[in-house]
């Protein structure tokens, strides 16, 4: 192997030192192939260039290099801590990757902190009855919050529970400064009404320690303080409050009878189960909080095969792996996660683990948090109980990931059969599809959504906004986001004197949709095209003249018409009746109703269809209503903007509250409010 490398590379790799450490290894593009950690990176990385890999995925990568990088640390756990931050960062090919998705949801209750209600200021109404919320973002130290919580639903049932149990109030502090009578909440027994002083402070107050005490997961303690209160009202012949107080410790009581695998012995708990079959993997992460079993979420790392293939190749000591191999691929897997998940974040200090964890791991965590972390294998009651729970929801997941890709291979293979498209390469086939949407020429735009590697690929997705058309021009709006799209990769390969590769076909699916029909999204600024790339396939939703659009731009811009295609729609417009037609003349071709190539089509067409029609409407609610009018306010940016109509419910809100008002919220200093009540008025 060490043939096909430079004598700069190879010297290279001679001269590093017997160091822990990380490598990083590029190509000649500048890609990153692989980021790795050594306890000695002298012995780690020569065993690469030392062996025979020829043949292998290890071999396909080796072959590639043409530069490293190394960085050396103080330890192994330093070492592992670098490594897995750079995989997060940097997206390495041939890395076991997991997508980086912190963004969990809390359970929120307000004003709650001690340094914060003991303060000289005397708190306001709202803040003197804290409410609970869903919350999901930065947290600011004025509040309490606890989760993390697996699923926004998990949040919520929570919160429904708390209400049931406590009655702790959930509405806006501007709904609630405002209301005049108790809402439906106090009616069903939801809410105490503090918004009208159906409940003192202290009562409240009480009321939102025994919800934070029961959070935490102390539901004895809360009830042994919900039975004497109700013992001193009962002595003291007040009936009714002690009967309120018996019917909070039945609800409780209900509820931790309902929550089978409640314990209050473990308060804070990941529990982890890996799952390999078929190529890929699952992790599923259920979590413990409070003692309360929160929920779970299944994880699909990607390059699974890729990197366990490098790692069972080379061992740290250069020894051939044992083992069964899927149990060796689930320990890389689990440990890969475990390194990329908790990287950065707080986290519980028990594991409890289907596959055991190496203890260079653990330290590194602990190293970062401060406090021991330990992982469990092999567990006993009710870890067990919750592993068991963890390990079939890690089947179930992924069997039905499984099945839906092999559904979706499935579709791609049949499309390219239907359009005598080369099926060697089936895993690369692009499809971009534009559609165009507008509500009688108001507010257009134009979609662009790409279907890759048998799957959406949602972060390529892009939108354009058409301007200096005749409003209604669907065809005049197509032809501008086609040579917006394909301009700059058609002079890129006119600039590298490069003809354009002849695709097995380009397909750009074409639609026009006239109504919203979704909610609407934000416009991404950014293109990303990587190098001057054409698609593999270009589809029309619509007959001749759609397709007669797209080929006289691709005829303006020199690239390949061979395989335009347009997809039809049949008698009556119904659906399953299209067809396919051809650009150069070809008859038509009619796929069936349940054809699984016009199951493909029909998916990606729809799909294009939700984005442009999101895009739409959004410009359309800012034209009509002024949205944009706050925000060009100098001094005011997204968030304060969003603060204001939050606040105020709207620009028509904003435009109607005094310099006073505008001043109470949060970021508007009495200048600001000053400049936004005279832009408004």
């Amino acid at each position: 192997m060490s043939d096909t490398h430079s004598d700069q590379l190879l010297s290279e790799v001679a001269a590093l030192p017997s160091l822990p450490g990380v490598y990083r290894y590029f190509d000649a593009q500048g890609q990153l192939l692989y980021v790795g950690k050594a306890r000695n990176l002298k012995k780690r990385v020569s065993s690469y260039f030392q062996k025979s890999h020829d043949g292998t995925r290890i071999g396909h990568m080796i072959g590639k290099i043409v530069r490293m990088e190394t960085t050396v640390v103080r330890s192994e756990a330093e070492a592992l801590l670098l490594e897995n931050n750079l995989i997060k960062t940097l997206n390495p090919r041939f890395n076991i990757l997991f997508r980086d998705d912190k963004s969990y949801p809390y359970l929120k209750i307000t004003g709650t902190r001690e340094t914060f209600r003991t303060s000289a200021k005397m708190p306001s109404p709202s803040l003197a009855f804290p409410r609970m919320a869903y919350y999901r973002g930065v947290v600011d130290r004025r509040h309490s919050y606890y989760g993390p919580y697996p699923s926004a639903w998990a949040v919520k049932e929570s919160i429904t529970l708390l209400q049931k149990v406590f009655h702790l109030r959930t509405c806006e502090d501007s709904v609630f400064a405002n209301r005049t009578r108790p809402c439906l909440l106090y009616q069903i027994k939801r809410c105490s009404g503090p918004c009208v002083d159906l409940i003192d402070t202290e009562d409240y107050a009480r009321d939102v320690q025994d919800a934070e005490r029961f959070l935490r997961g102390e539901t004895q303690a809360v009830l042994d303080a919900l039975e004497q209160r109700m013992m001193a009202h009962a002595e003291k012949l007040e009936f009714e409050q002690a009967a309120e107080l018996r019917n909070q410790m039945t609800a409780l009581s209900r509820v931790l009878h309902q929550q089978a695998i409640d314990n209050v012995s473990d308060k804070d708990v990941d529990v982890l189960a890996v799952k390999v079959h078929g190529g890929r993997a699952c992790v599923n992460l259920a979590m413990v909080r409070g003692g309360r079993h929160l929920g779970d979420r299944p994880y699909f790392p990607a390059h699974v095969d890729d990197a366990t293939a490098i790692d069972n190749a080379l061992s740290e000591e250069g020894d051939a792996p044992t083992g069964d191999p899927v149990e060796r691929v689930a320990v890389q897997v689990l440990e890969a996660f475990i390194a990329q998940h908790y990287l950065g974040i707080a986290m519980p200090h028990i594991l409890v683990t289907s596959h055991p964890v190496g203890k260079p791991l653990l330290d590194a965590l602990s190293e970062q948090t401060g406090v021991k972390v330990n992982a469990v294998h092999n567990p006993r009651e009710h870890r067990r109980i919750w592993l068991e729970m963890a390990q079939k929801n890690a089947d179930i997941a992924l069997a039905r990931l499984l099945a839906e890709e092999g559904s979706q291979q499935a579709r791609t293979r049949a499309l390219a059969d239907a359009l005598q498209l080369p099926d060697d390469q089936l895993d690369a086939l692009r499809i971009e599809c534009f559609d165009i949407s507008h509500t009688a020429g108001e507010s257009t735009q134009a979609s662009c959504v790409v279907f890759e590697g048998h799957k959406m690929q949602n972060s390529q997705y892009r939108r354009y906004k058409i301007e200096g058309i005749t409003p209604g021009d669907d065809y005049a709006a197509m032809k501008q986001v086609l040579l917006r799209r394909y301009g700059k990769i058609a002079e890129a390969m006119r600039s590298d004197d490069t003809p354009p590769a002849a695709p097995a076909a380009v397909a750009v699916l074409v639609g026009v949709a006239a109504e919203p029909l979704d909610d609407a999204a934000t416009e991404p600024t950014a293109e990303s095209i990587a190098g001057p790339r054409m698609p593999d396939l270009v589809l029309v939703d619509g007959g001749k003249g759609q397709v007669s659009m797209a080929r006289d731009v691709f005829q303006q811009l020199g690239l390949d018409l061979s395989l335009i295609v347009g997809v039809e729609k049949g008698e009556g417009r119904k659906v399953g009746l299209e067809e396919l037609v051809f650009a150069d003349g070809r008859e038509k071709v009619y796929l069936g109703h349940d054809s699984a190539a016009l199951m493909l089509v029909a998916q990606i067409r729809d799909e294009a269809h939700r984005f442009a029609i999101t895009g739409m409407r959004a410009q359309r609610a800012k034209v009509r209503t002024g949205g944009s009018k706050i925000e060009d306010i100098p001094g005011v940016g997204p968030k304060k903007r969003a603060r204001l109509l939050q606040r105020f419910g709207g620009v028509r809100g904003v435009a109607s509250a005094s310099v006073e008002d505008l001043c109470t919220v949060e970021g508007i200093s009495a200048e600001l409010a000053d400049a936004i009540y005279r832009a408004l008025h």
